[in-house]
């Protein structure tokens, strides 16, 4: 490495957050930049570690073993980051990441939970270098489109234009495939347009690539729904393989008293609304799904759940609180968490943040269950029911939440989000292409193989695997692409 002492000698910094008063009264992204030299200096922290664990991630076992699933070359660009060798970092960050500019600015950084110097001191930065580096090349005008200079006359479906379907289709197009990608939305990017907000992901950032894409030669149609719009006879007959990359979207619902009240959302309609009513110049979000003056009660714990509040805050809520029932994460990694696996530790993110600068006090409240929902006269509803529970191990092992007497709680609420994660995918094109499912109600494909049990139809991402993060949806696109590119060459 360039500074071979630079973790030894050089404190963890990352650039500062805006102030959260501040940010609540815009959509922009919440982080501030960092200088140039700075930036530098922290990449001199990347040690000579031997086993670079940061970028040996297994998206087959995750979330098991940690590490960066698309098995990015950190040591090396953080080295050529360290000397200000920037065109030749993004280079080699390209080489296995097709959207750096979204994994450094939403992926959780399993990378950095492997890092080698995080045995015993801060990790490195990498995230932010990663982020540093596609920026630094955007802003100098080093990334532009490269089409392929020779098509194969082989057309190939992608269905989903989430990070799974985008990887795919730059991918198959690098190979000289002519892509087609069929989004039923209004706008490409699946959840990274509608399902993460602009605070975190500011929507110019996707549009941008997927502009890069359209000039590469990948052909977009939004509005079209496979299966209602396009048969999947129509797809088989005029493509040469299809792949199914149509996420897992289907939210898990919450089976209690109630639930059938008014203004009781599942997050991601919300979440979606609210992201539309912004692009389309409505920021005040007009509609039903508006959070303003409104105690609004939030039902899980996750990054979706964080991602509510942060909305409902900048909607101008009256309150509003997060449920989630499993109990508050340790301060440091417990003994069944051991490096390098992903600690799964306390963290408060930016919308727990922007809660307590606004209540004075984390929105969280944890071991904590929705026993009802209790609705008005007008069947809205006003009350949720709760109560604590105690998690314990049954006869077998398994852990079993039990409810604490005397525990019972009000909560006012004029709006519920339920934010709960998915089952899996939907049902409706799936069934239309014939396409087995596992156990699990994904799409029944081999990692690695990607093969629907249908000739010349293949699934990855969260449609194969289930909810799961951005990084390893890009990880099984490429993948994806590179067996499809295989299956059209014999």
């Amino acid at each position: 490495m360039g500074n071979p002492t630079g973790f030894l000698n050089v404190e963890r910094i990352l650039p500062s957050d805006r102030d959260p008063q501040q940010r609540l009264q815009d959509w922009c992204e919440v982080h501030e930049h960092m200088a140039e030299a700075d930036i530098r200096q922290q990449a001199a922290r990347c040690m000579d570690c031997g086993v670079p664990f940061c970028q040996s991630g297994n998206s087959a076992v995750a979330p098991k073993v940690a590490g960066c699933p698309v098995n990015n070359l950190i040591p090396e660009w953080n080295d050529l980051v360290y000397q200000g060798r920037w065109q030749e970092a993004v280079a080699r960050l390209h080489r296995t990441n097709n959207f750096p500019e979204f994994t450094g600015r939403v992926c959780p950084a399993p990378c950095e939970g492997a890092c080698v110097l995080g045995i015993n001191a801060p990790p490195v930065t990498i995230k932010h270098h990663e982020f540093a580096i596609i920026e630094k090349a955007f802003s100098e005008g080093w990334v532009t489109a490269n089409p392929p200079p020779q098509r194969t006359g082989k057309k190939v479906a992608v269905v989903g234009s989430g990070p799974a379907g985008l990887a795919t289709a730059a991918e198959l197009n690098k190979y000289g495939h002519s892509v087609v990608v069929f989004e039923r939305a209004d706008r490409i990017g699946g959840l990274l347009m509608y399902g993460i907000p602009n605070m975190k992901l500011e929507k110019p950032v996707v549009e941008r690539r997927v502009q890069l894409l359209k000039e590469e030669g990948v052909e977009f149609r939004t509005g079209v729904e496979v299966g209602r719009d396009i048969t999947t006879d129509e797809l088989s007959s005029t493509f040469d393989s299809i792949v199914l990359a149509t996420g897992a979207t289907q939210p898990r619902d919450l089976a209690v008293e109630g639930r059938e009240l008014g203004n009781v959302h599942f997050a991601m309609t919300y979440l979606t609304a609210s992201t539309r009513a912004l692009l389309d110049g409505d920021a005040a979000n007009s509609n039903e799904l508006n959070a303003a003056g409104k105690n609004v009660v939030i039902i899980g714990g996750g990054d979706t759940g964080t991602d509510c509040v942060a909305t409902a805050l900048r909607q101008g809520c009256k309150h509003v609180v997060q449920l989630e029932i499993m109990p508050q994460p340790q301060l440091q990694r417990a003994a069944d968490n051991p490096w390098p696996e992903w600690p799964k530790t306390l963290l408060v993110d930016y919308g727990q943040r922007e809660a307590i600068a606004v209540q004075g006090d984390d929105p969280r409240h944890y071991q904590t269950m929705t026993k009802r929902l209790v609705g008005d006269e007008n069947v809205n509803v006003i009350e949720v029911h709760t109560v604590n529970v105690v998690w314990q191990n049954d006869a077998s092992g398994r852990p079993i939440a039990r409810e604490q007497v005397g525990t019972e709680k009000v909560i006012p609420a004029d709006m519920v989000l339920l934010a709960m994660g998915f089952t899996g995918p939907e049902m409706g094109v799936l069934e239309k292409f014939g396409v087995t499912l596992d156990n699990r109600t994904n799409v029944a494909a081999e990692y690695g193989d990607f093969a629907t049990n249908v000739a010349g139809v293949y699934a990855c991402g969260d449609a194969r695997r289930g909810q799961s993060l951005i990084v390893w949806a890009i990880d099984e696109g490429r993948r994806c692409a590179k067996v499809v590119d295989a299956f059209l060459r014999r």
